[in-house]
């Protein structure tokens, strides 16, 4: 028997490491006990693991290259709190020499409990980024916040790293019973675990966020199934916001019936500056029918609410463009410039998306310009607000105002921009780079011309930009050919 000993029970590189030597060993799964840290004489009578440096004997088993997969799945997996996980990826793996395709066997019962494992860490991942609630307290160098939070699984060491990105202007720690994440704004580090009472248990901004929790409390949504499932009981006692759950819940009744009654809200004098600058760019266009229905729509979906992107928005960014244009482009979703501005294509992609036009021949103001989603899908960070691609769901619910902008305009040219545009004109989920160039079957519009969207220009490395915004122009050009 040999004996693998990890640094931590997450310590996914020293298990890689030591499953490598004994593969190279030719140690068979029973043939090795895992453990972690010092554990006193509970393996004294073991063997320990042979050396891995360079020196050590040639190995008596040939390298073999493992399927992406399998490490994606077992970085999940060995932060599982089931004592056998280290045995079970190692089993696997050894398994993996013979048979290349073990991963695609779900019914196999080793691959199924590292599914079950690696789905179980995600969730729990996701439940930490949801629910750890900091809380300010003053020391030597200033403002801390502590959090406190009680993981299932050893998900600490993975999960830190967003609340660094999140946060990374200000000093925090995360305690919990097994590990302790601490950044103090350059290194993030980790110690041992903590309890409860070493977390502070009110801050002096707790009652505006109670406050603030109990105004955005929508007794009109309430499922309390859904609820439960989304924000499961046992985080409950370390929220905050929790002690009102109760109370919120037994009153939704009378406060969904309040809010029937109540008068209707007053719409913004934003909407009203964006619906009049519309109708001079209809207007602007000519005559038609179109020109007047386009002004409705585009008011209409300044109160879409077809799916939750609309609060995290500023605005609905709807189309703009000609009623009768020959050319409609579609592009994925307005950015953070477009979302302030309430126009589409008016960012860095927008100066972009202009001077390719121009180069390639094609009068922007002659196409009407829109996008798939019609909302901006953000993540907050810091004073910015990073771009999150829409999921199908959310493109699914925002098709409806494409399909009416389409009725209206009925282009003789439709032209996706991009990955997201192309799911909701044709309902393909990949095949961008394969049909770029081209066009693709549409149930909208008959057929679509498909290419990149320009923002993926920018997301380039500088050193292939150029290449890039050429082959964009190249796509363009030959647009322009087609509709000559």
């Amino acid at each position: 028997m040999r004996v693998a000993a990890l640094a931590h029970p997450a310590d996914f590189e020293g298990w890689r490491e030591a499953a490598r030597v004994c593969l190279a060993a030719g140690a068979r799964p029973h043939e090795v006990a895992w453990r972690i840290g010092e554990e006193p004489d509970l393996f004294a009578a073991l063997a320990p693991l042979p050396s891995a440096a360079p020196s050590a004997a040639p190995p008596t088993e040939p390298a073999f290259r493992v399927p992406r997969e399998f490490v994606e799945l077992a970085q999940l997996a060995i932060c599982h709190a089931d004592e056998d996980r280290f045995a079970l990826l190692y089993r696997l793996l050894w398994r993996l020499r013979a048979d290349r395709d073990l991963l695609g066997r779900i019914t196999d019962d080793d691959v199924f409990r590292l599914r079950a494992m690696a789905k179980m860490i995600r969730r729990e991942r996701h439940k930490m980024e949801a629910f750890v609630r900091f809380r300010e307290i003053a020391d030597a160098e200033g403002s801390l916040f502590v959090a406190w939070f009680e993981p299932e699984h050893h998900v600490v060491e993975i999960t830190a790293p967003f609340f660094v990105r999140r946060f990374a202007s200000m000093r925090w720690s995360i305690l919990t019973p097994l590990v302790s994440a601490h950044w103090n704004m350059k290194e993030l580090r980790f110690g041992p675990g903590a309890a409860k009472s070493d977390a502070p248990s009110h801050d002096r901004f707790e009652e505006h966020w109670l406050t603030y929790y109990a105004n955005i409390f929508n007794p009109a949504r309430l499922k309390i199934g859904m609820m439960k499932s989304e924000m499961p009981v046992r985080y409950w006692k370390n929220l905050p916001e929790a002690a009102l759950i109760e109370t919120l819940v037994r009153e939704a009744g009378k406060r969904e019936a309040a809010m029937i009654e109540a008068s209707p809200t007053p719409e913004p004098r934003r909407a009203q500056i964006i619906l009049e600058r519309m109708k001079k760019t209809a207007n602007a266009a000519g005559p038609g029918a179109g020109h007047n229905a386009l002004p409705g729509l585009a008011q209409e979906a300044s109160g879409c609410r077809r799916c939750p992107l609309w609060e995290g928005a500023t605005q609905t960014v709807f189309g703009e463009g000609a009623a009768d244009a020959r050319l409609m482009f579609v592009g994925e979703q307005p950015g953070d410039k477009e979302d302030l501005a309430g126009k589409p294509f008016v960012g860095p992609a927008g100066e972009v998306f202009d001077r390719a036009l121009a180069e390639a021949g094609i009068d922007r103001a002659s196409a009407y310009v829109t996008n798939a989603v019609k909302h901006f899908k953000n993540e907050p960070r810091g004073k910015r607000r990073l771009h999150k691609t829409p999921d199908a769901g959310e493109i699914s619910a925002c098709r409806w105002w494409l399909e009416r902008e389409i009725e209206i305009i009925r282009p003789q040219f439709t032209v996706a921009l991009g990955a997201t545009a192309l799911r909701s004109l044709t309902g393909l989920s990949g095949g961008l780079m394969n049909l770029r160039g081209m066009l693709a079957p549409s149930d909208l519009v008959g057929e679509v011309f498909v290419t990149v969207h320009p923002s993926s220009i920018l997301r380039m490395p500088p050193e292939q930009r150029e290449a890039a915004y050429a082959a964009f122009v190249a796509d363009l050009r030959k647009l322009a050919r087609l509709m000559a």
